[in-house]
Order: C-alpha cells, then sequence, then structure tokens
C-alpha cells in the first residue's frame, strides 16, 4: 500500500493539471462575462450587465435558444431513431450486401464536411426545408448516422440472442423483444450517441451559417454576428456571456451522462 502511494499521488496530480488545463477556458470565460471592460455594456465593477446585453440582443436571447433547442431535439430523436434501427439490422439480420452497405454508410465519416454542404444546400431547397430548423436538423443528422450506427451496430453484437429467443417464446413479437429487451440492454450506447448528436447539434455553426437566416438563427451563429454597429467591433463582454449560457446545458447534460457515457464506448466501441 505504501509503497503505491507514490504513484497514486503522481497519478492524481496529473490528472488534477489536465482537468485544470480543460476548465480553465470555461473558468476564463465566467470571469470575463462578468468583468469591467471598456466597449461592453459591464465597463465599471463585477455585474451582470453584459448578460443583460446579450439577452436583449437582436431578436432576443429567448428565441435563438430555442431554435437550438428545437434543433438539438430534433437532431438527437433523428439520430437515435436511424441507429437504433439500423445498427440492430446490421448486427441481428443477414441479407445480401450487408457488409457493403455498412462500409457505404461509414464512409460518410471519410468526406469533408463543407463539402457536402453546398449540394445540401441545393437539395434542402429544392425540398422547401431551406431556412428551417427541421432542415438543419436532418442535415445534422445526416453526419451523426455513421458514428450510431456503428456505435449501435456493435452494442447489439455484444447482446446474447438468447435474450430475444426467451422473449419471443413468451409470446414477445420480432419488435417487442427489441423494445422491450434489446434497447434497455444497450441503453449505454443509446445514451452515448444521443449525447454526441446533442453536442454536434447545439454546437453546429457551419449548417446553420448555410442554411439559415438571422431570423431563425441558433445560439452559435446569433453569437458570431453579435456585433457592435460602429467600426463593427465585437462585444466580448455579451459574446463571453453568450459562451458560458451556451456551454452551461452541454456540461450539465454530460455531467449528468457521464457514467453511461463511459459505460456506451467500453460496450459499443470495442467489440464488433
Amino acid at each position: 500500500m505504501t509503497r503505491n502511494a507514490p504513484g497514486r499521488a503522481a497519478f492524481h496530480l496529473l490528472t488534477g493539471l489536465l482537468a485544470l488545463t480543460f476548465i480553465a477556458p470555461l473558468i476564463w470565460a465566467v470571469l470575463s462575462s462578468v468583468s469591467p471592460a471598456p466597449g461592453t455594456a459591464q465597463t465599471t465593477g463585477f455585474g451582470l450587465n453584459n448578460y443583460v446585453s446579450l439577452f436583449r440582443y437582436g431578436s432576443g436571447l429567448p428565441l435563438y435558444l430555442r431554435n437550438s433547442l428545437v434543433i438539438s431535439l430534433v437532431a438527437v430523436i433523428a439520430t437515435l431513431a436511424v441507429s437504433a434501427t439500423g445498427g440492430y439490422a446490421f448486427a441481428r439480420y443477414r441479407f445480401p450486401g450487408r457488409n457493403a452497405l455498412f462500409l457505404l454508410a461509414l464512409s460518410v465519416m471519410m468526406v469533408p464536411y463543407a463539402a457536402l454542404l453546398i449540394p445540401l444546400l441545393v437539395w434542402m431547397r429544392q425540398i422547401g426545408l431551406q431556412d428551417n430548423l427541421v432542415g438543419v436538423a436532418l442535415v445534422l443528422t445526416l453526419f451523426q448516422i455513421p458514428f450510431g450506427v456503428f456505435m449501435m451496430r456493435n452494442a447489439f453484437a455484444a447482446i446474447p440472442r438468447e435474450l430475444e429467443e426467451a422473449a419471443q417464446i413468451d409470446g414477445c413479437s420480432p419488435f417487442g423483444s427489441f423494445w422491450r429487451i434489446m434497447l434497455p440492454a444497450v441503453r449505454p450506447s443509446i445514451v452515448t450517441v444521443g449525447l454526441f448528436a446533442y453536442l454536434s447539434a447545439w454546437n453546429d455553426f457551419m449548417v446553420a451559417l448555410y442554411l439559415l437566416s438571422m431570423e431563425n438563427a441558433p445560439l452559435p451563429l446569433a453569437l458570431v454576428n453579435m456585433r457592435q454597429q460602429t467600426m463593427g467591433v465585437i462585444d466580448y463582454g455579451a459574446t463571453t456571456a453568450g459562451v458560458v449560457v451556451l456551454t452551461i446545458p452541454a456540461v450539465v447534460l454530460f455531467l449528468a451522462l457521464q457514467r453511461y457515457y463511459v459505460k456506451g464506448f467500453t460496450s459499443g466501441a470495442v467489440k464488433g
């Protein structure tokens, strides 16, 4: 026990320094958002004037948060629906071209993100989903499906077939065994895929920039456009306040689901 004490102390010191390195930018943003600075709403003393300025910017902070929330929820629901059913099909069913189709789905990850935006912009305009929150969410879903299908396929493949067979013997239909047995068994992987989809949609800027106007802008796009009208000077106080507001939901959700997140990676990303 005493022989391992220096090693444990070094380990805790190293992990503490790494944690501090990652959390330092967030601490700096929080302090900057309430600190006095010239050219911001908080010119003297510490206070929340930058948050008031953020709240009143453009169409208002509640609208931008609502837009981000709609995009994120639709993207998460669509990603989970396609990833769970697709991963289950690849893991359990044998059909011609299964491996080729799986590789084709994964190949989307190899295409540069920006290379698909112009064709997708044209396509969204043709089907009437340009400047539409659901259209942005579907585009973001497209980029999350390869990772989601990969994770869910491996997670379902790790579940013994005997569980499904026992459920069907007891009277479950194939869909019933999928819904009642298989989905609860791969809950950590579902949470992992959903969390990745949420973080991608919540923080996305590029797709929203191409497809949305400022009337339907999510918070990341609104923050980039948050400039003073005089000489185009950036209001850093309101911008850092927006960064804090944008970060809080993601941090809270990640901390609440981190144990499922870790289990999802160890169960879904290794076997297969």
